[in-house]
């Protein structure tokens, strides 16, 4: 294990998640909720690792065999979080009191799982930062690969289960429902323009 370069996996990977994005918005709203946190964030955790390794291991391979994958994954994308932006806008406009955070209605484990896993495996940004940006840089660090995607899959644990659960200190912020109108209104907007970028750059 080389640690410098153990580091720099760290950082690279830390920079590159900690942008706001469909995927984070969703970890942020379930930490506010206190719903599933811990397998949230582990299910976003893991995918994340899965990919990285993906990356690392195979991304020449990847873009030689699959041309045609990119779109695909474009289109769908932004499809899947326009709709996603349009239901949090409309829990927004139907907000009252009763979603204060402790009162909130809750989701089953298995709802809030699925739609934690399309937000990570829906989102053509996620392959772009794990898969394409990541494995790319890999490839300046020969025989320190592992060492590399080691770096890099501890920052999005880090990063993950630091937000969800740090997600707690905001929580007086929204026992007022006007606060997760807000909440839900920028996640609309935020998946919205997300969805916009990708469009374009189809």
């Amino acid at each position: 294990m080389n640690f410098s370069i153990y580091i720099t996996g760290l950082m690279m990977g830390l920079s590159l998640i900690v942008a706001i994005g469909a995927q984070n918005a969703f970890v942020l709203r379930q930490g506010l909720r206190n719903e599933h946190v811990f397998a949230v964030c582990l299910a976003c955790a893991l995918s994340d690792a899965a990919l990285i390794v993906l990356g690392v291991t195979s991304f020449r391979q990847i873009s030689t065999l699959l041309p045609w994958l990119d779109p695909v994954m474009r289109y769908a994308g932004a499809a899947f979080l326009i709709w996603y932006g349009a239901r949090s806008l409309y829990s927004a406009f139907r907000s009252s009191a009763v979603l204060a955070a402790g009162e909130a209605k809750s989701s089953s484990f298995r709802q809030t799982l699925a739609m934690c896993l399309a937000l990570t495996w829906l989102n053509p940004h996620v392959y772009l930062d794990t898969v394409v940006l990541l494995g790319t840089i890999s490839t300046r660090f020969p025989g320190n690969e592992v060492s590399f995607a080691a770096g890099a899959m501890t920052g999005s644990f880090l990063f993950f289960f630091s937000l969800g659960f740090g997600a707690r200190w905001l929580r007086p912020i929204f026992a007022k429902p006007a606060s997760w109108r807000i909440l839900e209104t920028l996640i609309a907007l935020t998946m919205w323009m997300i969805a916009t970028k990708l469009l374009r750059g189809v």
